[in-house]
């Protein structure tokens, strides 16, 4: 089965992705339940290593989650710049008018 999901083309992969049904793949549902828990687990101790770290410290990478049957990772949404903050700011504060 990977074998024939790593031949098709990345279109098709995009398309299954983005409507992936991963409780209809091979794992059952106490397998994707554990995923969950684990990935559950994960966030909360990335939570609590950020909570007590010190703060002028970088922040360690957050935790991915388990990837299930049939769905690709999610790709990171970019982060607001500087120039699209003070852009926002300005648009918030009657820019656009």
């Amino acid at each position: 089965m990977t074998a024939l999901r790593n031949e098709l083309p990345e279109e098709e992969l995009d398309d299954q992705a983005a409507s992936g049904e991963p409780e209809k793949g091979r794992w059952s549902q106490a397998d994707l339940l554990l995923a969950s828990a684990i990935d559950a687990l994960r966030r909360v101790e990335y939570v609590l290593i950020c909570a007590n770290s010190d703060p002028k410290k970088s922040r360690p990478v957050p935790p991915e989650p388990i990837a299930r049957p049939g769905a690709r990772p999610r790709k990171r949404k970019p982060v607001l710049t500087d120039t699209g903050a003070s852009k926002l700011f300005e648009l918030i504060n009657g820019g656009a008018a």
